[in-house]
């Protein structure tokens, strides 16, 4: 018996569609990214400023009160964006003799993640399961010609609900009948903010933790505050 029994489970990050809708999509990461860029680009102005003012000039000449300034200056928050890279290698599984990646690699995978970004009424299979259930039409709850609703879970308390906004796949290595087996794929997003309740819950777990930075108030003893 392993000595290991108490480690604990690695959680893995995924893209889950949202809504129902046929044939589902999700990529669970095979491998975890290394990093995640996140980018949020502000842009400030104040009550009057013109297209020749220069930026926070009125302000910075006009006001010497710093909370007057922040009452006064304006604020515009755009979408947070999310980019990183996937890491998709079939060694593993072929090594362990799985049947599908010994057929097809991991193009099953990179399949799925192009079908985030395409329409779903685009899906052929889609319209085929439909038209056997009863729905000419093809059977589906994502309503319009925009791509899938895609759901980025990273752990417990972060959910973002977003639209994949870029997709770079590199391939590097391939299987005798050229079907991919080591790829990375690069995914660029903006999150989808405001009421809706993903966004929300994310929104919640992360004023939660800045609750638990409170914590280490006692630090600011070591910060040196003008009086």
């Amino acid at each position: 018996m392993s000595g290991f029994g108490n480690k604990p489970k690695i959680l893995r990050g995924a893209f889950v569609e949202y809504g129902l809708s046929l044939p589902p999509l999700f990529v669970v990461f095979q491998f975890n990214p290394i990093q995640l860029t996140r980018n949020r680009s502000l842009s400030f102005s104040v009550p009057g400023e013109t297209a020749t003012t220069p930026r926070n000039q009125t302000l910075h000449y006009t006001e010497s009160n710093l909370l007057k300034i922040q009452e006064q200056q304006q604020v515009t928050i755009p979408e947070e964006s999310i980019s990183f890279d996937i890491r998709l290698d079939a060694t593993d599984d072929l090594n362990e003799g799985d049947a599908i990646t010994e057929q097809f690699g991991i193009a099953p995978q990179l399949s799925t993640l192009e079908l985030m970004v395409h329409p779903k009424e685009e899906s052929l299979i889609g319209q085929a399961l439909g038209s056997l259930l009863g729905s000419p039409g093809g059977f589906s709850f994502t309503k319009g010609a925009n791509p899938p609703l895609v759901l980025f879970i990273w752990g417990r308390k972060r959910v973002w609900p977003v639209n994949l906004e870029q997709l770079n796949i590199t391939e590097t290595e391939f299987s005798t009948d050229l079907n991919p087996i080591r790829a990375t794929a690069s995914v660029s997003m903006k999150v989808i903010e405001g009421k809706n309740l993903a966004y929300k819950y994310t929104k919640v777990m992360k004023e939660a933790m800045s609750v638990l930075n409170l914590a280490n108030i006692s630090d600011i003893a070591d910060v040196v505050i003008p009086g």
